[in-house]
C-alpha cells in the first residue's frame, strides 16, 4: 500500500466477497471521497449486474505489525 493513500474495497453484502479495490489520495476531503466512491460503486454495480443497494465500501486498514 502506498503512503498518502487510503485504500477501499467494494463488498457484495449478499456474498460477503470483495468485488473491487480502489485507492484515493488521503488529501481529499470526506465529501470528495464519498462522491468518488459512490461513482465507482455505481459503475461496479452496472458492470457486474448487481443491485446497487447490495454493495458497499469498506476502508482497508493496515495491520499495526506491517507499519512498524
Amino acid at each position: 500500500m502506498k503512503a498518502g493513500e487510503k485504500h477501499y474495497k467494494c463488498i457484495n453484502s449478499k456474498t460477503g466477497y470483495a468485488i473491487y479495490y480502489h485507492s484515493l489520495s488521503s488529501r481529499l476531503s470526506n465529501e470528495e471521497v464519498k462522491a468518488e466512491l459512490e461513482k465507482i460503486r455505481t459503475r461496479v454495480a452496472i458492470q457486474n449486474g448487481i443491485y446497487l443497494g447490495t454493495i458497499y465500501w469498506e476502508e482497508m486498514k493496515q495491520d499495526a505489525e506491517l507499519t512498524q
